[in-house]
């Protein structure tokens, strides 16, 4: 076999290796790797994506079913982090393995360190359990900090700040990316904004406790429960949800997905509307962060439109 032959085959074995969302290490000119991000959750690594374009190597390695917030990564998984140039963290106690992982301080960028004084303590003991993450609860800080879009934009620019100290030399293309997203955030802060203001005080439920940075930022009047949109409620869920309607009459439930046809057709006689609202911490499985963020402010929208006013 061909030198040639030889090389493009072991190209091909390096492809087929990489797992799920984890691009193969790429050169840059004059042959040196490129700088290797890890991000902890799906809308860091769409930031850095966004951001730095071709220039790093964003890796995100949490399989497509796990809670990134509560997800393990395994020993090796770990190792390459530790190998990584760079790791975007989200902050507000968000992916619990960090701490007990023997990383790099120069290397970790807590992209919420500046808005510190902006996050949202919470104190749920509810245990619970999804997904292949295990039991959890979600005391100590509210982590969905990206469903505030200024939130996001503010780690964006964290994230900048990251990426320009790994590639100094693409400082002007890499501004100039961080504008077009901020843009883009701006213009759904906008819209969110705009139907905030037409949902006004009326209650709203949510199916699980990872909206607070959305209420907050939108003046949202909302309370949550403990719901899977995949797992019928049981008795106690229920009740609990009637506790919580006597005094905070919700004719509208705000979802993480399309719950199951059978709770959306009880929630519909008993006068409750489903929406969905995605929180995007993984990848999803069609689109980027920034569609997702535009699907859920349609969903809204849609839910309120301002002709109803």
């Amino acid at each position: 076999m061909s030198v040639d032959l030889l090389k493009m085959f072991a190209c091909v074995l390096a492809v087929a290796a990489c797992t799920p969302g984890e691009r193969p290490t790429e050169a840059i000119e004059g042959g040196e790797s490129l700088p290797q991000v890890y991000a902890v959750n799906y809308p860091l690594a769409y930031i850095a994506e966004r951001i730095a374009g071709e220039s790093v190597t964003v890796i995100f390695p949490a399989p497509p079913d796990a809670d990134p917030a509560f997800w393990s990564p395994t020993a090796e998984t770990v190792a390459d982090y530790q190998r990584a140039d760079l790791v975007l963290l989200n902050g507000a106690t968000y992916a619990g393995w960090i701490p007990r992982a023997t990383l790099s301080r120069s290397r970790l960028v807590d992209t919420s360190a500046a808005l510190a004084d902006q996050l949202i303590p919470v104190d749920d003991t509810v245990t619970h359990s999804h997904g292949p993450g295990g039991d959890h609860s979600h005391q100590g800080t509210a982590f969905t900090t990206w469903l505030d879009m200024k939130f996001a934009a503010g780690q964006a620019r964290a994230a900048f700040d990251a990426l320009v100290r790994l590639r100094p030399e693409m400082e002007p293309d890499f501004r100039g990316r961080l504008r077009e997203l901020e843009k883009e955030l701006g213009e759904l802060d906008k819209r969110l904004q705009d139907v905030a203001g037409r949902i006004g005080d009326r209650p709203l439920v949510f199916s699980h406790p990872v909206y607070q940075y959305l209420v907050r930022g939108y003046g949202l009047n909302g309370r949550s429960v403990h719901w899977e949109p995949q797992e019928m409620p049981g008795d106690e869920q229920w009740r609990e949800l009637s506790d919580v309607l006597s005094t905070h009459a919700a004719a509208w439930m705000i979802w993480e997905d399309e719950p199951l046809p059978d709770i959306a057709n009880r929630f519909e006689r008993m006068g409750i509307e489903s929406i969905v609202f995605r929180p995007c911490g993984n990848r999803p499985a069609e689109g980027s962060f920034v569609s997702v963020m535009l699907d859920n402010v349609v969903a809204l929208e849609q839910a309120f439109p301002a002709s109803a006013l």
